[in-house]
């Protein structure tokens, strides 16, 4: 269904007046909910892709005591941003949200500009966080679709367009574009999200207790089950990593920086190989990498642990081994040798706080 039908197929007033009268009595309180500051609003809609909101909580508290404003984030040493991001995950959320927040800085003087346009322009914003600030900041009708409003609007709507696609969110912000309410958009495109979050769930949602219900086209039907429409995902690639927990005679240990870009850029991580295969002997390609890369002599002695840590696109099963070093010359500058204490400055990976918090216990 096209959203051109969509204003012969619901009564746009009253689906605004059930929507916002529910989201002002039944809505979480949520500490991005309490302020009205674009930059706030900003940094919690970037921190809740792909993350819960329980997870998000004291991230997002943490992180406004450390960077209270956009220029303040702007000013920030991007290792001390990082570190305050550690454990949230797909960490070029933070490194990009940086750079937009400088562009802010400049373009701007630090003011979040209110057109929506200009808001999209900046790295690493999107039609949905650009449509979330300009509502919510800014009180503009605009469009703010995420999965959560996708699956709110196939249900009521019965659109059985797949989801996955972009020009399927088109549609969808089309539809927002109808019937969102002028008077209040920022109430109304968080009650959509409230909604999907709490009450029209991907899994066996609480039909009984949806205030929009009777407008709802799928559960007329009985089919709310088998909407949104949705490809299958591509099946994940599973990468063998093979990981040195290394000391020297001092009882320091051996970290290296991950490159500038790709997959937790710029984070710090214990050295690790990717390996070629379960059949060859891990702690010799370990070694042999190690003693390549490094000015360094390299003893592995133990197996520690064997665990997995799982990407939206890839799985890594880790093998971790303890050794000891010695160095050779000076060190290269994108590995550091640090002790226990030192090693809290660095921003690590999930998987690596692992390995460290086991170095720790030793």
């Amino acid at each position: 269904m096209g959203c051109h039908n969509l204003k012969l197929s619901i009564n746009k007033e009253a689906f605004q007046s059930d929507l916002l009268n529910w989201y002002n009595t039944d809505h979480r309180d949520l500490p991005w909910r309490k302020v009205r500051d674009p930059y706030k609003i900003w940094v919690s809609e970037i921190m809740l892709q792909q993350t819960r909101v329980d997870t998000v909580i004291p991230y997002f508290e943490r992180f406004m005591e450390l960077f209270p404003t956009a220029t303040a984030l702007a000013d920030a040493d991007e290792e001390k941003v990082l570190k305050a991001w550690e454990g949230l995950g797909y960490y070029s959320r933070a490194r990009n949200l940086q750079s937009a927040v400088r562009e802010v800085k400049e373009t701007y003087n630090g003011e979040i500009p209110a057109d929506p346009d200009a808001i999209q322009s900046l790295k690493g914003v999107g039609p949905y966080t650009a449509g979330a600030i300009s509502s919510i900041a800014f009180g503009l009708p605009e469009p703010a679709v995420d999965g959560n409003v996708m699956r709110v609007l196939s249900r009521v709507l019965h659109i059985e367009d797949d989801i996955a696609k972009p020009q399927t969110r088109k549609l969808f912000e089309g539809a927002v574009r109808q019937l969102i309410s002028k008077e209040n958009p920022s109430h109304f495109n968080q009650g959509l999200m409230e909604l999907g979050a709490t009450v029209c769930t991907p899994k066996s949602p609480t039909c009984l207790f949806c205030p929009v219900q009777q407008y709802c086209q799928a559960f007329e039907k009985g089919i709310q089950d088998t909407l949104p429409v949705k490809k299958k995902k591509i099946k994940k690639r599973t990468v063998p990593v093979a990981v040195a927990l290394l000391t020297d005679e001092s009882g320091n240990t051996l970290i290296e920086k991950r490159p500038e870009n790709g997959l937790l850029a710029n984070l710090w991580q214990f050295p690790n190989y990717e390996t070629e295969g379960s059949k060859v002997d891990l702690t010799e390609q370990l070694k042999n990498y190690l003693e390549g890369r490094y000015p360094i002599t390299v003893d592995l002695n133990e197996h520690l642990i064997d665990f997995q840590h799982v990407f939206s696109h890839l799985t890594w099963k880790l093998t971790v081994y303890s050794g000891t070093f010695k160095m050779n010359e000076l060190m290269n500058t994108d590995a550091k040798i640090v002790n226990k204490l030192e090693l809290e400055q660095y921003p690590l990976p999930v998987s690596h706080q692992k390995i460290a918090a086991i170095w720790k216990e030793k």
